[in-house]
Order: structure tokens, then sequence, then C-alpha cells
């Protein structure tokens, strides 16, 4: 099942996530839905001094929103913020220094954050680690922000995953492999897999938020070049500018036609598509979801300030 999982997941790759299935699929893509100003809301990106993030940040402030780069080097973010100020003309845009390694920084953020700022109408998480601390810190971002989304009109929460999660099935134990080979890339497929369930499942427990998690392809990105260096140098010609890794980050964010798909779900190119590969018993049981949830919501009280 591993070389099936495998082989299905790169010729599904070579198909559709490539920079020709992006502008394949853009043909049917309405132009009108991103015709839209988003003055006065606001938005938060995770990692969104480079890739994807900075390409939705860019996109977004273009349009007149409210920008909170939410980001770990600070000259990097600065240097990103101007860029971006500079580019879109809008001096929304605003740095919030914050290492998602730390958990009890992530808690003292979001608090804080909270304390300041009346609303904040999206957040899209872009994570691209093979860690679970990342992953876990995550759920505290969303976590604890929920209560400042549900108070706030039109409230979305965005999660970028990978398209590496459709050969995994969601693990509830041995979460990040302390126990037997570890594999780096494998734990980060795990990861993804574990984002798209805890997208459906916060979308059952928060019906007032639009929650969705999306695959952007595979995308020409620092970190895809950094972490597989053997993919990026063979993909290289084929691979998304991120730019177009973010078409659907931005219409997931911003568009009407957006939410009018149900909560909770996966998507690819603007489009609600299946988490799973045909065939590939990925598919996890709602006990395995709830007790994945029980286990993140158990790990975030352990590190919650008192």
């Amino acid at each position: 099942m591993s070389l099936y999982r495998n082989s299905a997941w790169f010729l599904k790759g070579l198909t559709e996530f490539t920079k020709g299935a992006f502008l394949s699929a853009s043909k049917n893509f309405v132009e009108k839905d991103l015709e839209t100003s988003v003055a006065g809301r606001s938005f938060m990106i995770t990692g969104a001094n480079s890739g994807i993030g900075k390409a939705t940040a860019m996109a977004i402030a273009k349009k007149g929103g409210t920008i909170h780069m939410v980001c770990r080097n600070k000259d990097k973010a600065e240097e990103a913020r101007a860029e971006i100020a500079k580019e879109s003309g809008n001096k929304e845009i605003y740095v919030h220094i914050l290492d998602l390694t730390e958990t009890k920084k992530v808690w003292e953020f979001a608090e804080s954050f909270k304390k300041k700022y009346k609303t904040l109408n999206v957040l899209v998480s872009m994570i691209f680690h093979s860690k679970l601390m990342l992953l876990f810190t995550v759920y505290i971002l969303i976590k604890s922000l929920i209560p400042l989304l549900e108070k706030s009109p039109d409230p979305r929460v965005i999660t970028v995953s990978s398209g590496g999660m459709l050969v995994q099935k969601l693990r509830t134990g041995n979460l990040q492999s302390q126990r037997g080979r570890y594999d780096g890339t494998m734990v980060y497929a795990q990861n993804k897999r574990q984002q798209v369930v805890m997208t459906e499942q916060f979308a059952k427990a928060h019906p007032n938020i639009h929650f969705s998690v999306m695959h952007p392809g595979w995308v020409d990105t620092p970190t895809i070049a950094n972490a597989m260096p053997d993919f990026h140098s063979s993909m290289k010609e084929r691979l998304r500018t991120p730019e177009q890794g973010a078409d659907t980050v931005v219409w997931l964010a911003v568009s009407e036609a957006a939410v009018k798909n149900p909560s909770g779900h996966f998507f690819q190119d603007r489009q609600m598509v299946s988490a799973h590969l045909p065939l590939a018993w990925t598919r996890s049981s709602q006990l395995e979801d709830q007790k994945f949830m029980s286990v993140m919501e158990d790990l975030a009280k352990s590190f919650q300030p008192h």
C-alpha cells in the first residue's frame, strides 16, 4: 500500500500540482471572485516574510486589508513589510515577532493580541516543518484566537497543507515518531494529515467561523529548495510561483464564493476536493479524530500560563 500511495501521489502531483496544472485550472477561475476590497478587515498571516506567506500578504494588502505579519526573523520581516507597503501602497501592515517553537510565547502573543486589537477577520496559518511542536503551537494559536474571530464579521481560518498528507492516515499515538526510526518526510506528511483533521474538528466545534485547509501545489519556495533539494532541482521548471501557490489562499481569505462552500473542507485551485486518494485507506474514524483532538487539548492545557 505504501508503494501504491506514493505512486498515486506522484502521478496526481504531475497532473494536478505543477505550474502547468495551475494554468489549466485557472482557465475556469471566476475573475470577479477576487475583484473585491477588504479595507477595514484584518488578516493575520504566519510566515509572511517569504514564499507563499509573503505572496498572500502582498495580494491582500493590495486589496486594502490590514495585515498582521507573524514572523520569527525580525530583519527579514521588516524587509518584507517595507516591500509589501511600497508595492501595495498600504500602510496598515504590522510585524509581530514570534517563534512558533516557543509554546508559552504563543499563548502570551495571542492573549496580548486580543487585548490590543478589537477584531481579527482572517487567520492564515502556514507552517512548513516536520516538528510536532509547530503543529501543536498552531493549534494553540487558532484555539486562543477563536474568541476574537467569533466576535469579528465573516471570520475565517485557512491552513496551508501539503499533498504529502495524501499518503498518510492519522496517527493518534507516537505522533512525532519518538519510537522507532525517524523519517522526516513521513513525519511532515503526517503533520499535514493532522492539520486536515484539526480543521475538520474545529469546523464542527465552531460553526460561526469558516475553516478551510488547502494545498498550494508544488511551489518554488526557499523552504522547498532547502528541505528537498533533489526534488527542487529535478522539478524546478514545473514548480509554481509563490503567487500561483497563494492564489487559493487569497481566494479562501477574501472571496464571497469561498464561504459558500461548507466549512472544514480541503481545497485545491479554488475547488473543494477530497483529502484522500482512492483506495489508499487513509480515512480515520470519528473516534480517532476525537482522540487526536483530545491529545492536542491536553497538551495545550499543560503549557497554558496560569
